[in-house]
């Protein structure tokens, strides 16, 4: 497939990984959803209490107002000037509704310091209500926080584990009200839509045909890359679980763009197996410029009081250095692929640099089909 002729070894590293684009069949569920059948993110804003002197330093206003806004809540005044103390962090509190939560329910929260806490080891989280975008409160968070690391510091030495001011609280947060439903999802609907978690036509279309030969023409229609429109069967009116479990498992061949993924930190070339490439010639080299400076001293014979005037002198002599090193050749010929050019240059052992910048330039040059995405 490939014709090559080494004129010198190049040292490099590459891993590459190969995906078939050949893909094989799958169930619908794994690809798509349920229109409507979504997750609903709420946020919060909580005072964590009981932390051993690493929360929030005095000089945070906001965390200060919040203690003093909680004990007037029961009560007792305490002025904001008055709150002195680094047991109590400000944090922001969040979670994430599944589609069908209802009241009761509980969800894991995340909680995060906001403010100059240096630890959240040990602390408990108080009352917290979760809002959602639309300012309704949805949840109430509270529980003792997990926190996956520490950090503990004494004398100016510092000992830390991971993010202590980050940490979960298990089940922390009960559902109050469920998250709203889309109409589509309801039972009851004579129509509802699949959506597609990678947009394509191809797919689509197949999801719909797929659909159709289980439960008879029309019932499916595809409306986009994304979306399937599909009507209720009258046998399957109120039924509409019975509908979708029957539908998710479904067998379906997706089909996607050709794509080739570029990591330059990691030396990594991730390709679909049959991403085709034009007939092209590729021939690189190594040209490596270096500046190089000598540092010295003209010191004369004769110094001092016997020759006034006569002193050492320090001076540079710079060179500039041109080294262009053989490099290698590849003649690509019809039917070539991305596989086999990186296997190719793997067996020259070309460096990770050199292998990204060749392909950068057979997309450039119109050679590379595919979409080329570098990290």
């Amino acid at each position: 497939m490939w014709t090559s002729r080494i004129l010198s070894g190049l040292v490099g590293l590459m891993i590459l990984a190969m995906v078939s684009t050949s893909h094989a069949a799958v169930r619908i569920k794994d690809i798509a959803r349920v229109q409507g059948q979504r997750q609903h993110s709420i946020v919060g804003y909580g005072i964590v209490t009981g932390l051993a002197g690493t929360g929030d330093s005095p000089g945070n206003r906001a965390t200060r107002q919040a203690i003093s806004n909680l004990m007037a809540q029961f009560n007792v005044g305490v002025p904001v000037e008055s709150v002195n103390s680094r047991n109590v962090a400000a944090v922001v509190v969040s979670a994430s509704l599944p589609a069908f939560a209802n009241a009761g329910d509980t969800v894991d929260v995340t909680v995060t310091s906001v403010g100059d806490a240096r630890s959240l080891v040990g602390g408990n989280l108080l009352l917290s209500p979760l809002k959602g975008p639309d300012g309704q409160v949805y949840a109430l968070a509270q529980g003792a926080l997990t926190v996956g690391g520490y950090k503990y510091d004494a004398n100016g030495n510092v000992m830390q584990k991971n993010h202590p001011t980050a940490a979960v609280v298990p089940g922390g947060a009960t559902v109050e009200v469920p998250p709203p439903t889309a109409a589509s999802v309801q039972q009851g609907t004579h129509e509802f839509s699949i959506a597609l978690l990678e947009s394509d036509y191809t797919t689509a279309g197949r999801v719909a045909d797929a659909i159709n030969a289980e439960l008879g023409a029309s019932t499916a229609r595809p409306v986009d890359a994304q979306s399937v429109a599909v009507n209720v069967p009258v046998s399957y009116q109120g039924r509409l679980v019975d509908l979708v479990r029957r539908i998710e498992v479904l067998d379906v061949r997706p089909d996607q763009r050709a794509r080739v993924v570029i990591n330059e930190r990691t030396g990594t070339v991730v390709a679909g197996a049959a991403v085709q490439i034009a007939p092209v010639a590729i021939s690189y080299g190594d040209l490596k410029i270096s500046v190089v400076s000598d540092n010295a001293v003209s010191q004369p014979l004769v110094i001092g009081g016997f020759a006034p005037g006569v002193s050492s002198v320090p001076y540079t002599n710079t060179r500039v250095d041109v080294r262009e090193q053989s490099g290698a050749a590849l003649v690509t010929k019809t039917g070539g692929t991305v596989a086999d050019l990186v296997q190719a240059l793997a067996r020259l052992k070309t460096n990770t640099r050199d292998v990204v910048s060749i392909l950068k330039a057979l997309k450039a040059a119109g050679s590379l089909h595919a979409e080329l995405i570098v990290q």
